[in-house]
């Protein structure tokens, strides 16, 4: 059979449908329990396979556990497949191995996250981690590895469980833009709007449950779990756009190795007014950039290490450059700074890669002391840089005494 038959499969409503064929090869999506995730990611493997696939050529669902794979993932698969073609002619089936086999040879196989060693070695053309939140990170690195060899499209779905998770951590890097990752949030208001849940329903979990389980079950909002040193909420509240007034105060991070180099400038009311971030660029580029962001304004740059010459490079240009050096005490000084601020709401930032920033930045007490940063994997270059541009707000305000190192 050279062309592929016609499956009359379920029509998505149009934010699911823009979220699950976003056209990003990793794509995240946080949503509400019964706002069509599963269903629609379904049908999005099966149209991968069905449309792209070839004799031994594998796509993969993950659950959290093999009996969940094969009690949702698996059964709703044959019951989609036997509606849209109840006889069978096109497509079989094996139920001890939990695969579907289509009409090009293609087989869609249902595993469970629970032995991860399992995942390993073959290569897969597409794949789906379901209620990813809820599944090992060594899950997730496997199916990774999978898709290398066939760089192969991967969505990774679930409600939100907290902050302090893999999956969390990889949706805050498909929010801040990074390369073909996308990020997608469908909340059970969605689902409503859209005719596919009842908003009786809704406003009946609102009542009868705790409101952290509520946002997190049916609104995808993470509950703040204490290791999160400026506090989600507000966080929120400083939520601001862009300024159109002239900065006049500058905080720059500069690069370490894969790192951005990032520049916050705030206005004199302490709302960001630029916001830009590079990586991949030469020291010579870097400082000319730096120079013409800042031309005579106030600007306190990181000078930790390879910063120091940067900073005498650009202090040989700028009249108002101070540097500074991060070590666990002065980092530690330097957010406590940072989240007074957000505090008190004397510093506001537009709803972008910053803020996907700061709600992922984290601190952990430890025997030394406390330390404060980015999970593993992810940045917080504009985090460094906003606190530095709020130290040199305050300095300039003469608020606090700070020494120029």
């Amino acid at each position: 059979m050279d062309q592929a038959p016609t499956l009359q499969l379920p029509r998505p409503y149009a934010k699911q449908h823009a979220a699950i064929a976003d056209p990003a090869r990793v794509v995240v999506i946080e949503a509400s329990t019964k706002s069509g995730k599963t269903a629609g990611c379904l049908t999005w493997l099966l149209q991968q396979a069905w449309n792209t696939g070839g004799p031994g050529m594998a796509f993969w669902w993950v659950a959290p556990v093999y009996s969940q794979a094969k009690a949702i993932g698996f059964a709703r698969m044959k019951s989609m497949l036997t509606q849209a073609d109840n006889q069978k002619r096109v497509w079989s089936n094996h139920d001890s191995d939990l695969w579907v086999e289509l009409w090009n040879g293609a087989r869609i196989w249902f595993k469970g996250a629970d032995h991860t060693d399992s995942l390993y070695g073959e290569d897969v053309y597409a794949a789906v981690i379901d209620e990813a939140t809820r599944c090992k990170e060594d899950a997730w690195i496997a199916v990774r590895s999978t898709l290398t060899a066939t760089r192969g499209p991967v969505r990774v779905i679930g409600n939100v469980k907290g902050r302090r998770n893999w999956a969390f951590n990889l949706a805050r890097l498909a929010e801040a833009g990074t390369p073909d990752m996308a990020y997608h949030k469908l909340t059970a208001y969605d689902a409503v709007d859209a005719g596919v849940l009842a908003a009786e329903e809704v406003e009946d979990a609102k009542r009868i449950l705790p409101d952290h389980i509520f946002r997190e079950l049916y609104l995808a909002e993470p509950t703040d779990d204490g290791a999160n040193p400026f506090g989600i909420k507000s966080i929120q509240d400083c939520i601001s756009p862009t300024s159109t007034r002239p900065p006049i105060v500058y905080g720059i991070d500069l690069a370490k190795s894969i790192d951005y180099t990032a520049v916050i400038g705030l206005d004199d009311e302490g709302t960001v007014a630029v916001c830009e971030r590079w990586h991949g660029t030469d020291w010579t580029t870097t400082i000319e950039r730096i120079c013409n962001i800042v031309g005579d304004g106030w600007a306190t740059v990181d000078s930790t290490g390879l910063g120091d010459p940067v900073v005498e490079q650009l202090q040989k240009r700028l009249p108002q450059v101070e540097g500074f050096k991060f070590t666990s005490t002065s980092k530690q000084q330097l957010m406590e700074g940072l989240a007074a601020s957000i505090s008190a709401q004397e510093v506001r930032f537009p709803d972008n890669w910053l803020r996907a920033e700061l709600d992922i930045f984290e601190f952990e007490h430890s025997r030394t002391g406390v330390r404060y940063s980015a999970p593993q994997g992810s940045h917080d270059d504009g985090v460094c840089a906003l606190a530095l541009a709020v130290r040199a707000k305050d300095k300039l305000a003469g608020r606090f005494s700070y020494r120029i190192i």
